[in-house]
């Protein structure tokens, strides 16, 4: 998707699912450091090149705060609005 076609990133629906269960509904907005903070702190470190991901973390929901951990066999998906959901099968390390 092209960045201009997205209105506001800082301020987009961000749901996420572990095996089919909602852990997190926010929003961009609720995050600690914007996108241009993040950028801005990696490029003063690192050359940033097109393709490079980001992972930026997500807003309050996490399962350390309810003792839920990733293990072998988990499907995490995460939805961002106006973005296709990403699904990651967790796999042995």
């Amino acid at each position: 998707m092209p960045a201009g076609s997205v209105p506001d990133i800082h301020r987009l629906g961000i749901k996420t699912w572990l095996n089919g269960n909602l852990m997190q509904d926010g929003n961009t907005s609720m995050m600690v450091f914007s996108s241009y903070e993040l950028i801005e702190f990696l490029s003063a470190r690192v050359t940033l090149r097109p393709g490079y991901v980001i992972s930026t973390g997500t807003p309050y929901g996490v399962g350390g705060f309810r003792n839920i951990f990733l293990k072998p066999g988990d499907i995490l998906e995460v939805q961002i609005e106006g973005v296709e959901k990403l699904t990651n099968p967790i796999r042995q390390g």
